[in-house]
């Protein structure tokens, strides 16, 4: 860079602005015709994916899919200081597990590679070179502890800090004489004075005069990496990005960005700026929190298709707000057009619910059904271990009769290894004395349920089981049946509460009721 400041002197290449008028520019809603649709979303990789990561990156996906363009995956990690190890791994593996891989990225590659930030650093340093030679931008010396007084004395003066373009004016021989001490200077970007206005997707037509209340802004360190503002441009430039699909904190510096196509002589994306995700107070999602990575909705048990409904459900620009909707329903229903201003508010109090109409889904699809059997094994192996005394609740067929039979009641697939259900998995300890203590009657009870598992043609159905228990308990003077069901279920579970007796009967199948009965009386 310091030797591109010197050739520029040499030249004899003014270093002042341009003085090219700034347009302004018509924004059209929705796609251009014949114009392929790119989206991007573009993380740093200085933490996981979290929440409001996901949504900017569903809603971008979701858009890609609508208007069948592409969505790619692009790492923006040229703040080199605050890169996490394995966020950059993170972010893919949580977007393929949400179901909405990348088109493009770091990982798969593509046609507009590489994309990782730190790998383009040439084609910022072109960028910068054909600014500076045009005047749009020119070397800044001052030194950190500068800015940092002037942003400490603005603070202690109630003013928003900003930088006072000390070096924008400084001629030939002054930069000439600091090149020679500081060879390395950043690189500042002139802000127009009359900054164009442009037509947001989702907030309207805008115009910020960030020359009146900004300094100019750095767009090249010192160590040779671009700030977000001229990296962005540039990257969204070569990759061919036609609209911008981001959080709204980016709405004000939108014009920095247009003034830096202009200068550049590029023609600028759409821009659709989306409203925050907050949570239900209001308050900003933040990383502190540490429950809004995905890692943790994941590793809880949370279905991806329920975080990317609620997510979804909160916000705008679908039809509607029910619950239950899947990602192919979404894409058919989103309309850029329809999101709304509003800041989407998150309550996360609602997931388990949207979790179960999603999990009963899935236990309705055959398919789906043998991959969640697969997961609970590893659940209950995970869960139990050493202490199943019989391996066959491993079995397939058993796993599956659970899961129909569950389906609707239990939120996520870890709920059936939680204590209330261990007895589908492993025999309580019960004892005769505990049964003795809910009815007098425990032998007769004993002998009639036993004698109605043995009874020839019996169909062991929830149905069928429900009305023959009933019949049992009403034969039984002085008894009632609730004290028949409570005997029923300490004797099946060790418990005073879970499902209905008959489901508990056919989830456990008659063998294993019969062995249970049996055991407690023995005991």
């Amino acid at each position: 860079m310091a030797a591109l400041l010197e050739r520029l002197l040499q030249r004899g290449r003014p270093l002042a602005a341009s003085g090219r008028p700034v347009g302004r520019r018509e924004a059209s809603l929705g796609t251009d015709p014949g114009v392929a649709v790119r989206v991007r979303f573009a993380p740093s990789p200085t933490g996981f994916l979290h929440l409001g990561g996901l949504r900017t990156a569903l809603y971008n996906y979701i858009f890609a899919k609508k208007y069948q363009g592409s969505f790619i995956l692009r790492l923006e990690d040229t703040d080199q200081t605050r890169l996490v190890p394995g966020a950059a791994e993170n972010i893919e593996d949580m977007l393929e597990w949400a179901g909405i891989p990348p088109d493009e990225s770091p990982r798969r590659g593509g046609p507009a590679g590489p994309y990782q930030q730190s790998q383009r650093l040439e084609l910022y340093a072109q960028a910068t070179e054909a600014l500076l030679k045009t005047g749009a931008a020119y070397p800044c010396f001052c030194s950190p502890q500068r800015l940092e007084l002037l942003k400490k004395e603005a603070l202690r003066n109630h003013q928003t800090p900003r930088y006072d373009n000390r070096c924008r004016n400084l001629n030939q021989e002054q930069v000439a004489q600091k090149l020679a001490k500081a060879p390395k200077p950043s690189i500042r970007f002139r802000l127009e004075e009359a900054a164009p206005a442009f037509q947001d997707l989702v907030y309207g037509w805008n115009r910020h005069d960030v020359a009146s209340v900004e300094g100019d802004p750095v767009i090249m360190k010192s160590d040779g990496f671009p700030t977000y503002h001229l990296a962005c441009v540039v990257d969204d430039h070569h990759m061919g990005i036609s609209h911008v699909l981001r959080g709204s904190e980016w709405l004000v510096s939108t014009a920095k960005h247009l003034l830096l196509y202009q200068a550049l002589e590029w023609q600028p994306p759409h821009f659709a700026h989306l409203p925050l995700l907050l949570n239900r107070d209001g308050s900003k999602l933040s990383k502190r929190q540490g429950d809004i990575f995905l890692e943790h909705f994941a590793a809880d048990g949370f279905l991806p298709d329920s975080l990317v409904d609620i997510i979804t459900n909160c916000g705008s620009g679908f039809a509607g707000n029910q619950m239950g909707r899947t990602l192919p329903e979404l894409i058919t229903q989103f309309d850029l057009t329809q999101i709304t201003c509003h800041s989407a508010l998150l309550d996360l109090e609602k997931l388990p619910e949207f979790n179960r109409l999603h999990l009963q889904r899935l236990v309705s699809s055959e398919s789906q059904r043998r991959l969640l059997v697969g997961k609970l094994q590893a659940l209950v192996e995970e869960a139990f271990g050493s202490q199943l005394q019989n391996r066959d609740v491993l079995n397939p067929v058993y796993m599956e009769r659970i899961l129909l039979l569950r389906q609707g009641h239990i939120c996520r697939l870890q709920d059936l290894v939680s204590p209330v259900y261990s007895y589908l998995w492993t025999r309580p300890a019960v004892g005769r004395a505990q049964l003795d203590a809910i009815s007098e009657k425990v032998d007769v009870i004993a002998k009639r349920v036993l004698g109605l598992l043995e009874r020839s043609g019996m169909t062991l159905t929830q149905d069928a089981l429900s009305g023959e228990l009933k019949k049992l308990s009403e034969g039984l003077e002085g008894t009632k049946h609730s004290n028949v069901m409570k005997l029923l279920r300490v004797a099946l579970s060790g418990q005073q509460q879970g499902p209905p007796i008959a489901e508990m009967m056919v989830s456990l199948g008659p063998k294993e009721v019969r062995e249970r009965i049996q055991e407690a009386l023995s005991s």
